[in-house]
């Protein structure tokens, strides 16, 4: 999954003059409608969870690529264009977000998707998107087969070309938590638990084989029901189990009261989890057994990035109600890939969109490359992210503090 930071707005925003023609809507693969005021409109989507348990992040995405429109309009960045978005719920559901990409095609004015948060809703989209040629950048999306393949631990090979991600993927995540673990928090018997989701189960997964490398010993696994809030028995076998460290992989909605479950146990020991618990809510649902446990996430924290900085106080001065959150540096980033493509596609064209314009969009994103909220923004052959650090965060005096960042080593 996904969270924090954005791209250091500079004189260099100002674009070159462009002179682009208003214009109606155009065919399937075109985007674009004649805004009223002379400029052309062109929409990028944004899916995420609204609301539920998970909204605290999906609005943190919604807001963020909000802003990166504000930023690029009032900046003009690509004359004679001007953004907006179309957001839309998928509750975090796979189900809903397949319909919310049909709604999102429909929509000839959208030239590009961020989001959405979570991968199993991510796999859902990704056909219906490549079919219609509609570029889509995930922020938080971190299952290695959304751009690998199935089969990415043996044979590479990208599925569609028109997803990318700005997250790194848990491939690299999970190897990274279990070499901290180990290596550094020198916890050798774990009791790895997940939450049967596409991203949870797929996150335990790698960090579980690098842990045996390493020559940790996993002492249990389980699976729970997210739909659960009560974990007495499998904080049971935690406690029975002789674990020295939990490792979770799934969401903070089930993690903090996991974690408080596992405590009043008996179990004195840290929880550790990915980027799917980084999260205030989380502190906030494990209370004070939350204290020491763990959490690793995609990039470097984005209060201590100088790029991140003009994102941090654009954000505030907007006046958004909730926190940008884990992910919202990558949304911005995000949508800035989409307004860089965008840009270019419209540059290559005499100054207007061409008719093809959601496919020349996902061919300019390939080779979109810039210095972002998050540090260098940039595709490789597979549509993932190019920047693979990574941070261990911990909970200490009721929030997230800084332990390590760095990059996985294989």
């Amino acid at each position: 999954m996904r969270q924090r930071s954005l791209i250091a707005i500079t004189a260099a925003l100002a674009a070159g003059a462009l002179t682009l023609t208003a214009c109606g809507s155009r065919d399937d693969n075109g985007g674009g409608s004649d805004s009223g005021n002379g400029d052309t409109t062109v929409v990028i989507g944004v899916d995420a969870p609204l609301t539920g348990d998970l909204s605290a992040l999906g609005l943190g995405i919604k807001n963020s690529v909000d802003l990166a429109t504000k930023i690029a309009n009032k900046e003009k960045y690509v004359e004679g264009v001007t953004f907006k978005i179309e957001a839309l719920d998928d509750q975090g559901q796979a189900s809903v977000g397949q319909q919310n990409a049909t709604k999102l095609v429909a929509n000839k004015d959208v030239l590009g998707v961020v989001g959405p948060l979570n991968s199993s809703v991510g796999e859902s989209m990704q056909k219906v998107f490549d079919t219609a040629k509609l570029a889509e950048v995930s922020p938080a999306n971190t299952n290695p087969a959304l751009t690998q393949g199935v089969n990415w631990q043996t044979k590479k090979e990208r599925p569609y070309k028109s997803y990318f991600r700005t997250a790194t993927t848990d491939a690299i995540q999970g190897p990274f938590a279990a070499q901290y673990v180990f290596n550094e928090a020198k916890k050798k018997k774990v009791f790895v638990i997940d939450d049967k989701k596409t991203y949870g189960a797929g996150l335990a997964a790698t960090f579980t084989a690098e842990f045996k490398e390493l020559g940790g010993q996993v002492v249990g696994t389980e699976h729970i029901n997210p739909e659960s809030k009560d974990f007495s028995a499998v904080a049971t076998k935690v406690k029975n189990s002789g674990a020295d460290v939990v490792y979770y992989g799934g969401e903070y909605p089930q993690a903090g009261p996991l974690s408080k479950q596992i405590k009043e146990a008996g179990a004195k020991i840290p929880l550790v989890g990915g980027d799917g618990i980084y999260s205030a809510d989380f502190i906030k649902l494990s209370g004070a057994a939350g204290a020491g446990d763990l959490a690793t996430s995609v990039g470097a924290p984005v209060e201590a990035l100088p790029s991140a900085k003009e994102f941090v106080a654009n954000y505030k001065a907007e006046g958004y109600k909730e926190a940008y959150e884990a992910y919202g540096g990558y949304s911005y980033d995000s949508a800035w890939a989409i307004i860089e493509a965008v840009k270019k596609v419209v540059e290559d064209n005499d100054g207007k969109l061409p008719d093809d314009a959601r496919a020349k969009v996902v061919d300019a994103m390939q080779n979109v490359s810039f210095d972002g909220v998050t540090g260098k923004v940039s595709f490789d052959e597979f549509g993932d992210a190019t920047n693979k650090q990574l941070t261990v965060y911990t909970v200490k005096g009721g929030d997230w503090a800084t332990v390590k960042s760095g990059t996985f080593t294989g």
